[in-house]
């Protein structure tokens, strides 16, 4: 039988990750009947080759094939392309290794989708991942999503793909030769999937600085083999919005990125020579659309590069290798990045090629939130970013159908804030009305202002903290008021008038009878914020209920200052029956009427039964008529 899978693995010099990386290939769950492992050996001269020969002996399914080094792992992939039976590929560098479950589930996708690429899950392991994927789905838009901005080959890619078009990796190049191989396979697939609920790559930094990536390059040469690139999107993709996206990636990650370390370690002339190679590209490709979606670290790299500003982009690039640029500059309602030779008239650089405004975001945390009586504080941080906090506002926009009410905060220069909600004077200055109350944190800078939902703070649990309370509205009484986060997004709302019914859910509490119809009770439930003291506005008072009759017991309080209420009561003369037991508060309009449950959590019930006088009249009664 073919395989399904082949891993194609092509090796130089990285004897240390082998046993990791082959490893991973053995664990794999599709099982090695499954797959095919095609070992390339590209001149090797630290014993890797000797490893996979012993490691390949052990195995039926795998191949090891040995060549002179060719300078760059385009050419052992091309090899193992030629070789290769399974029905999907799988490029896996030898540094790199691969989640256990990952082949799996990448060909399960790929059979039921149809699909002729799947992108699995990459972890960085010392370096970032290229692209977080977070969803995975059977079919993916090119052009609205991000997977067009991963192009190297961890992927599974169904070979009759590769073969129709002749597909092949560049060779004897250290930078960029998967690029060459993925953009045509891209644009081509008709279908590309996406696994991003399992770890499927493990994508390793080496720490020794010998990653390709790290080498010494002609950089004018790779400029030139990257404008090969460009006219690969060109033919395939028609002028306009969909190739601007695209060629936008390429002058992120192979043209203008190469403008920062690797360009000042070069001489006047080197550099010269770079941003000439480069100024071709952007002539003949940008449009002001990429332009404007550009950064503006590399907008105005680009800019320079286009009008010749060597000796401006040097100094740009110096400013911007290895420090923080200063804080940006506010004008009105946009924002500038602070970078050398902003409104410089001599040089006479646009403003729009420093303009971040639309990079602008609201960065905000909830690290705290508490009762103190009847003020609602919350503590957290709160900026715009790519602005100084220093002199930012910030408050809370408290809605409602109908109403909107604005409560400033007390912000200190490094971002943090506090703000104290006083629900008898939230409504400028008047108690805040009852119901549902949605909360949207402000910040402002300048003629900028950003506004998002206060969110719970990222290490509590789902829940109702702090805990609902009664609170005191002034002239307008006392009412409950709570904090509830939204199921869906985990927003925070504010309750007032408890319409979820967050308050004194229930009460604990014993119940024993006397004779003659005599009932003693007793209740304890804690309220916070519950007014206490005689002839207060708070009282509590138990009932005896049943379905066609409610009694109000006789009833005596004690509360202390955290809002423990113990009540007891006794009735005399409580008809026969069965009773629930229920604890009544009120406090001004506020009134609940909170069932006493037993320590199993079952509703406290009373049977009274019928006195034995009455039931002995009673029988004779029956006997009397029987006669």
């Amino acid at each position: 039988m073919d395989p399904v899978v082949t891993v194609i693995v092509p090796v130089h010099n990285t004897l240390r990750y082998l046993e990791r990386c082959f490893g991973s290939v053995d664990a794999q769950t599709i099982g090695q009947r499954r797959l095919e492992v095609i070992a390339v050996d590209d001149g090797s001269s630290d014993g890797s080759g000797d490893w996979l020969d012993a490691w390949a002996r052990e195995r039926d399914n795998v191949q090891v094939l040995h060549q002179e080094p060719s300078g760059g792992a385009g050419k052992p992939r091309n090899v193992g392309i030629e070789r290769a039976r399974g029905t999907y590929l799988f490029f896996l560098d030898s540094d790199d290794y691969l989640g256990t479950d990952a082949l799996r589930r990448m060909v399960a996708m790929a059979d039921e989708a149809g699909s002729d690429i799947v992108y699995g899950r990459i972890v960085g392991v010392g370096r970032d991942a290229p692209v977080d994927l977070r969803t995975t789905s059977a079919e993916v838009d090119l052009y609205d999503s991000p997977v067009y901005w991963t192009l190297a080959p961890y992927k599974l890619w169904r070979r009759a793909l590769i073969e129709e078009h002749g597909l092949r990796f560049a060779e004897h190049r250290l930078l960029n030769e998967d690029v060459a191989f993925a953009v045509p396979a891209v644009l081509r697939a008709q279908k590309i999937s996406v696994v991003a609920d399992h770890d499927c790559y493990y994508l390793e930094g080496r720490g020794d600085g010998t990653n390709a990536s790290r080498q010494d390059v002609d950089w004018a040469d790779q400029l030139a083999f990257v404008g090969g690139i460009l006219r690969t999107v060109g033919e395939l993709v028609p002028a306009g919005r969909e190739r601007d996206k695209l060629m936008e990636r390429h002058f992120h990650g192979e043209i203008l990125g190469m403008f920062g370390e690797p360009y000042l370690a070069r001489d006047a002339a080197g550099r010269a020579e770079m941003a000439a190679a480069a100024k071709a590209l952007l002539d003949e490709w940008t449009t002001d659309r990429i332009m404007a979606a550009l950064p503006p670290r590399l907008r105005l790299r680009a800019h320079c590069l286009r009008h010749g500003l060597v000796d401006e982009l040097t100094e740009i690039v110096r400013a911007d290798t290895g420090t923080t640029p200063g804080p940006a500059h506010l004008d009105g309602e946009r924002v500038y990045a602070a970078y050398p030779y902003f409104r410089d008239a001599e040089r006479a650089i646009p403003d729009s090629a420093y303009d971040l405004t639309s990079r602008v975001r609201l960065v905000q945390r909830v690290d705290s939130y508490a009762w103190e009586g009847p003020v609602l504080r919350l503590a957290g941080s709160a900026r715009l970013s790519e602005i100084d906090p220093a002199g930012h506002g910030v408050g809370v926009l408290l809605r409602r159908q109908g109403y909107t009410y604005w409560v400033p905060a007390e912000t200190a220069d490094d971002g943090t804030y506090t703000l104290r909600v006083d629900i008898g004077r939230a409504a400028d200055g008047e108690p805040l009305p009852e119901g549902l109350w949605t909360m949207r944190i402000v910040v402002t800078a300048g003629g900028i202002a950003k506004e998002a939902w206060l969110a719970r703070p990222a290490d509590r649990a789902y829940d109702v903290s702090p805990e609902p309370r009664v609170v005191d509205r002034g002239a307008a009484g006392p009412c409950a008021a709570g904090l509830f986060h939204s199921a869906a997004h985990q927003h925070l709302n504010l309750d007032i008038g408890d319409t979820r019914r967050l308050l004194a859910v229930s009460a604990r509490g014993t119940v024993t009878r006397g004779h003659f119809g005599r009932v003693e009770a007793t209740a304890r439930v804690t309220v916070p914020g519950w007014p206490a003291g005689p002839g207060g506005p708070g009282e509590a008072r138990l009932l005896l209920v049943r379905e066609d009759r409610t009694l109000t017991a006789p009833t005596t309080t004690e509360v202390d200052a955290d809002g423990r209420i113990a009540a007891r009561a006794v009735a005399e003369g409580v008809e026969p029956g069965t009773w629930e037991l229920q604890l009544r508060l009120v406090a001004g309009e506020f009134s609940r009427d909170v069932p006493v449950i037993e320590a199993s959590g079952e509703p406290l019930r009373l049977t009274v039964p019928v006195p034995l006088v009455r039931q002995v009249r009673r029988r004779a009664a029956r006997m009397v008529r029987g006669h």
